[in-house]
């Protein structure tokens, strides 16, 4: 899609400063303890992007399969996997229209990619579709409740980023989509985005954590027929 490929030129320079850093180390530290791959399980990484969570998960010895809707995203997730030497198979494919049979997956995760989902739960069917019996379904997005939300919902940054195209979530939004196999929750990313350069750390993160909302929000369910 072309506002995706626009933006695989710069995704991952971001993730390269130390507030950038901290965001992923906080998000992927939350969405894995939740999540709980196994090394020998076959997931689909719904929205990949260039890739981040796909290469951690092979990484972790899973069988992964990336899936989204820009190719240029894509093209970078490749050639980062080429270099790491992962097999990882990444296609362009649209979250509402799965080319894959039912009950492929052990997991199906999806990180940061919700953001731009604005049919939550016909996208979600399609992910529970393709999910086994006893698999875990994981959703991580950007939480609307927090000051991260108002962030990316204000009107300056509405204006100069892909955000304007966003449709934000809270996380009882998330849990609504499936109430009856949701096993777990959390967030995280308790710091705001104004917050300094020499002030972030963990210690900050623990601190705000009581009382602040998580910027970051991972919803679980496990599939039980």
């Amino acid at each position: 899609m072309a506002i995706f490929d626009k933006e695989a030129i710069d995704y991952d320079q971001w993730y390269k400063s130390k507030l950038g850093t901290f965001v992923d180390n906080v998000e992927t530290e939350l969405a894995l303890s939740l999540f709980k791959p196994k090394a020998g399980m076959k997931i689909l990484d719904v929205g990949c992007g260039t890739g981040n969570f796909s290469i951690k998960l092979a990484e972790m010895g899973c069988e992964v399969v990336g899936i989204d809707v820009s190719e240029e995203m894509l093209g970078k997730a490749r050639k980062k996997a080429n270099e790491k030497g992962l097999n990882i198979k990444f296609e362009i494919m649209d979250v509402y229209n799965l080319n894959f049979s039912d009950k492929t997956f052990d997991g199906v995760f999806s990180m940061a990619a919700f953001e731009f989902i604005k049919e939550p739960q016909k996208a979600y069917n399609e992910m529970y579709r393709v999910l086994k019996n006893k698999g875990h379904l994981l959703i991580g997005t950007i939480n609307i409740e927090s000051s991260w939300g108002e962030l990316y919902l204000s009107e300056p940054f509405q204006k100069n980023s892909v955000f304007k195209y966003a449709d934000f979530k809270s996380t009882d939004q998330l849990k609504s989509l499936n109430t009856e196999e949701l096993i777990n929750s959390g967030e995280c990313l308790f710091i705001p985005p104004t917050t300094v350069e020499k002030d972030i750390s963990m210690e900050l993160e623990k601190e705000l954590s009581v009382s602040e909302r998580g910027g970051f929000i991972c919803v679980v369910w496990k599939k039980e027929i």
